[in-house]
């Protein structure tokens, strides 16, 4: 019972994780596919993956390599949109990988059924991190913003949105963050929302 029970766990992980995945594939291909249209431009800036401090991890813009070209001037508003697609993709690499090495370590013979259990958690609790970072952007998109990645974890949030050169008014950072708080169990203090110019 307990290995049908377990097997039932990681295949619903596994459906969750896949779906995510997809939808992230699909939204950065149409978005993709519109820049490609607009502009003659697919191409992404280059971005790390950082340590924040708390254990939560968030996507910061590199420094450009010598070999690409500036972005045209005319349209500053590329590399913004470059860094969001950026940011996504990084953010699902970082989840796929941390995915399979919770995979592989539940997978384990010699693990105890503690390790895998905590394991199967921590997938799941990814999972679901997955699906309301998903909610959350598109209710913020919905909102009026142009683009916003989320980056959730159990105790705080990140959210990172396009800001004019004066800065995210008060009532832009009212409006996500009530958004934020209605989609999650955090409090205000636990939520952070960053302008990317």
């Amino acid at each position: 019972m307990k290995i049908f029970r377990r097997n039932a766990i990681i295949i619903a992980v596994i459906l969750f994780v896949c779906a995510a995945v997809y939808l992230n594939w699909a939204y950065n291909r149409q978005e993709a596919e519109l820049e490609g249209n607009s502009d003659g431009h697919t191409g992404g800036a280059a971005a790390v993956l950082a340590d924040a401090g708390d254990g939560l991890w968030y996507e910061a813009p590199a420094a450009p390599a010598a070999a690409a070209p500036a972005p045209a001037a005319s349209n500053p508003g590329m590399e913004v949109a470059d860094y969001f697609t950026s940011a996504r993709l990084n953010r699902q690499k970082a989840r796929d990988s941390a995915i399979s090495t919770l995979r592989e370590a539940a997978e384990t013979e010699s693990a105890s059924q503690e390790a895998v259990d905590e394991a199967l958690g921590a997938i799941t609790a990814m999972a679901g991190y997955t699906v309301s970072e998903a909610e959350i952007e598109a209710l913020i998109t919905a909102k009026g913003f142009q683009d916003c990645i989320v980056f959730l974890s159990a105790d705080s949030v990140i959210v990172a949105v396009p800001a004019p050169a004066e800065g995210l008014g008060d009532s832009a950072v009212s409006r996500i963050t009530d958004i934020v708080l209605q989609e999650t169990d955090l409090h205000t203090d636990q939520v952070k929302i960053i302008g990317v110019k």
